[in-house]
């Protein structure tokens, strides 16, 4: 039912129907508020909303009917009708003066209901029509202005209308909410700008469907299916009782997301479907935050599994690498994992494992270490024969899948379940691709391995494991390999007695890495030990050993530095040393006296013309004195842009005058090795021969 006013004077009318139910008063008062807020009568809603609320609960609780309530409003005034379906008279009210008080709080809640209505209202009446009766008020702003066409409902039958003569009105249906809140409710969105905007959008929205609706409380649930269940994600007014008859609605929403609307009202012909509109538009921002963070979620898998290859990748050694993978899935991706190798029978070996909770670990490994037809190393080995994922029950729940690389077996992967939850269908796709990487940076290590065993193999054979021991002289050698140990250098040196009871010093470089170098450095080494055992002089040696190296050394070259060494004529311990350089780097004579130079004279490297110059420099060692031979490993030992150079070498050199030849070549291995913390890039050699006799 509604009221209007003469000439069109009536701008607001608002008609529900709600049933008898103790959340009525609230949606009337809604209903109430929404037209005071319309017509911009706000300064009448303190007794508006109180009479509404008397009325109503008179209703409810002596009618125990539906309850009609049309709420209309003008420019300077509000009419509210409560009509309900009891049959009987209204109880006759005895109109009094009205008291001066205007604060609700001084109105004593004995006498309220009629009494009350005729306190505040400024005319109000009583309407009849067979079944139906009610009571409607008018309240006019105090300033004192009356409007001439003032709303009030018609007469439904014979009414006593007290303060005032009616005007009546015919009935127009009443809708529903307004055109304003039906806009502000759909113009509701969340902030663009917010990291997590979707608990304040639904907040908001939740709080304008409940007051159009009148709804005493309202809550939120949504369940994200990450584990930790249904959360309420917006709440409105006080908890529902537990005898409330809620009105429900769920969100439509994809898997593994579910939720619902909950609102405390009474119902009424639009309160479901606007719970349902609003259901609705949550549930598509409900869908957007789903996807979003689905997004999220598989953009910082992907960074995950970058970096989890990053250090993988970085790890050449095998049981770091197999340390290494526990680590970076535990705690993300499982309480617990385990990583298991098979060896040549296929048999499986505990490798490295690791617990969220370290009090655990021991347990993990007694869980792991069990036999038997049903023990989880039972189940690791199916996961490992039949290179498929397998579940794994109590006590440790999870699942294993294999290590394969390059088609071969290489063990298997366990994780256990999350504390909480069990693994999601992204989670288990991270760890199985995790376990690819795993197996093919666990195959790399050992490839690397592999290398690094032959080519240290091969290295050692290119060097003498030992160097002789000679009365009267000292010979001392160190060698560092390039930083990449799975590298054979080209640098070498040896010792090799003569025929004539001395002995030949020998230090080279081949040009190049690697096994191609290290076969011509093999190469060179047994044809110099070949020529020299048959008595040929030096230079016919070294002009041997060239036309070898043009012939097969497949375009490679080699410097070399030969002495032969011997007790000197005059008998007096001195040392009589032939120095023959092939392009090889001068090397440096220390005196006992501690004064150091470089001797020689340079000649042509072998191995890059038909013809080689090997000019021979005689020179003595008198007792303590030494000759520091080394390769360019040495002086090409690089500090940004500064070289080590063969000066630093020199100068080094000069104050260990006196020391032994070991003493020697450890001290220069450590002053070249000191002067850079980079890793060296070329093999360093160095080879020291000192005149160990006494002087007279």
């Amino acid at each position: 039912m509604s009221g209007e006013g003469v000439a069109g004077q009536v701008e607001h009318v608002r008609h529900v129907r709600l049933p008898a139910d103790r959340r009525t008063p609230a949606a009337a008062r809604a209903l109430v508020r929404a037209v005071l807020a319309e017509a911009g009568l706000d300064d009448l809603s303190n007794e508006a909303l109180l009479l509404t609320t008397e009325l109503t609960t008179n209703g409810v609780v002596h009618a125990g009917t539906d309850l009609d309530i049309e709420v209309s409003a003008d420019g300077v005034g509000l009419t509210v009708t409560v009509t309900d379906f009891a049959g009987g008279p209204i109880e006759t009210v005895l109109a009094r003066p009205r008291a001066d008080a205007s604060d609700i709080s001084e109105i004593s809640e004995r006498g309220r209901g009629l009494l009350l209505v005729d306190h505040f209202a400024s005319r109000w009446g009583t309407i009849h029509e067979g079944a139906r009766k009610g009571v409607w008020f008018r309240l006019d702003r105090s300033d004192g202005s009356v409007s001439p066409h003032a709303v009030v409902p018609r007469q439904l039958a014979t009414g006593a209308v007290l303060g005032s003569v009616p005007v009546a009105a015919p009935p127009t249906p009443g809708p529903t909410p307004t055109a304003t809140e039906m806009a502000q409710l759909s113009q509701t969105a969340p902030d663009p700008y917010a990291d997590d905007p979707l608990p304040d959008f639904a907040n908001d929205l939740l709080s304008r469907v409940a007051e159009m609706v009148g709804a005493a409380g309202g809550v939120v649930r949504l369940d994200r299916g990450d584990g930790a269940g249904s959360r309420v994600l917006a709440r409105y007014g006080r908890p529902p009782r537990p005898d409330d008859e809620l009105l429900r609605t769920p969100l439509a929403v994809n898997r593994p997301y579910s939720g619902e609307l909950e609102l405390d009202a009474a119902p009424s012909s639009y309160a479901q479907p606007l719970a349902a509109l609003v259901a609705e538009r949550l549930s598509l921002y409900v869908e957007n935050d789903r996807l979003r963070r689905a997004d999220m979620r598989r953009q910082s898998w992907l960074t995950f599994l970058a970096e989890a290859s990053e250090l993988l990748a970085q790890s050449l050694d095998v049981q770091l690498t197999m340390a290494l993978i526990p680590q970076l899935v535990v705690p993300r991706l499982g309480q617990w994992c385990a990583v298991h190798t098979t060896d040549e029978w296929g048999r499986l070996h505990l490798a490295a494992a690791s617990h969220a909770d370290e009090s655990m670990l021991p347990r993990l490994h007694a869980v792991l270490a069990e036999s038997g037809p049903e023990s989880m190393l039972s189940r690791l080995r199916e996961a490992s024969r039949t290179e498929a994922q397998v579940p794994l029950g109590p006590p440790m729940e999870g699942f294993a899948v294999p290590l394969v690389a390059r088609g071969q077996r290489l063990g298997t992967l366990a994780v256990g379940r999350h504390q909480r939850h069990r693994h999601d269908p992204d989670e288990i796709a991270v760890i199985e691709d995790v376990a690819r990487r795993a197996g093919l940076a666990i195959e790399n290590a050992r490839i690397h391995e592999e290398r690094r065993k032959v080519a240290h193999t091969l290295q050692q054979s290119l060097l003498p494991p030992v160097l002789p021991v000679v009365k009267g002289i000292g010979f001392a050698a160190e060698y560092v390999p390039t930083g990449d140990a799975a590298e054979v250098g080209g640098d070498f040196y040896d010792v090799v007695p003569l025929t004539d009871d001395r002995w030949l010093v020998v230090v080279g470089d081949v040009s190049g890495k690697g096994v191609p170098a290290a076969a011509v450095t093999g190469l060179v080494r047994d044809v110099i030990r070949v020529l020299v055992h048959d008595g040929r002089p030096l230079p016919e040696a070294l002009a041997r050993l060239n036309e070898t190296l043009v012939e097969r050394g497949g375009g490679r070259y080699c410097t070399l530095a030969l002495a032969a060494v011997g007790p000197a004529p005059s008998g007096e311990g001195d040392l009589a040393v032939s120095l023959h350089l092939a392009g090889h780097d001068r090397p440096v004579a220390v005196r006992a006296d501690g004064r150091a130079t470089f001797v020689g004279t340079g000649g042509t490297a072998l191995g890059l013309l038909d013809e080689v110059a090997t000019p021979v420099a005689e020179l003595t060692l008198r007792p303590g004195d030494a000759l520091v031979f080394y390769t360019d490993g040495v002086t090409e030992r690089r500090r940004g842009r500064d070289l080590f150079g063969p000066e630093r070498l020199r100068d080094a050199a000069a104050p260990l005058a006196g020391y032994s030849a070991d003493v020697v070549a450890a001290r220069l291995k450590t002053t070249v090795l000191g002067f850079s913390a980079d890793t060296p890039r070329d093999d360093i050699a160095i080879l020291v021969l000192r005149n160990d006799a006494l002087p007279n």
